[in-house]
């Protein structure tokens, strides 16, 4: 099944995703708070660190989930490589919009206001409209500044960044896709195997 719960950049966006990312602000001198989360998936484990100093809602609502066991027996199920290079893109998993698992819809906290930028190996939350993310994520390969937030553009809310498996993130990257998409946006990108994620927890 197409996940129902997919990004919705749009074709002529994610021709544009993975341009060089613009120069951002000198991050603030004292050491803002983060907590380690590895999730363990079929293809390897990968270590997040979630930030929430910059994005309490966001990071706080993603380690809901984990507290919870939420993300256990989930899986990475979208591969969404950018067209000019199959090598950077992003990949999502999460409840895919399963509601037995979800938790009531967050405020969207976009990048503009918490300094955070979508570079390579970004997590940030999948969402429709802003103020609809649950319990889906994903995870760039590649800087992605036009997921980043304009004046014009609410963009999605980065809240961490993968600091061990960026292999296995490359690898569920590359996985084979159906042909077909649940839109003309996500053509291509549905894994035909998805990776599950057997456990998420918090290091100490």
């Amino acid at each position: 099944m197409i996940p129902r719960f997919a990004l919705r950049t749009g074709l002529a966006l994610f021709a544009t995703l993975f341009a060089p990312p613009l120069a951002a602000k000198a991050p603030a001198s004292h050491a803002p708070s983060r907590t380690l989360v590895r999730l363990q998936t079929s293809q390897g484990p990968i270590l997040i660190e979630v930030d929430l100093k910059r994005a309490p809602i966001t990071a706080g609502n993603f380690l809901r989930y984990v507290d919870e066991k939420r993300l256990d027996d989930t899986s990475f199920y979208r591969a969404a490589r950018a067209p000019s290079d199959p090598r950077r893109g992003l990949i999502q998993g999460g409840i895919n919009h399963r509601l037995v698992r979800a938790l009531q819809a967050i405020q969207h906290e976009p990048t503009s206001r918490t300094g955070l930028k979508h570079l390579d190996g970004t997590v940030s939350m999948a969402r429709n409209n802003p103020g609809t993310a649950m319990g889906d994520f994903f995870i760039t390969i590649g800087p992605a500044p036009a997921l980043d937030a304009r004046p014009d553009y609410p963009g999605y809310a980065a809240f961490g960044r993968v600091v061990s498996g960026m292999p296995v993130v490359h690898r569920i990257l590359a996985l084979p896709t159906y042909p077909g998409g649940y839109s003309k946006a996500t053509k291509g990108q549905s894994i035909i195997a998805p990776v599950k994620i057997i456990t998420a927890r918090r290091i100490p």
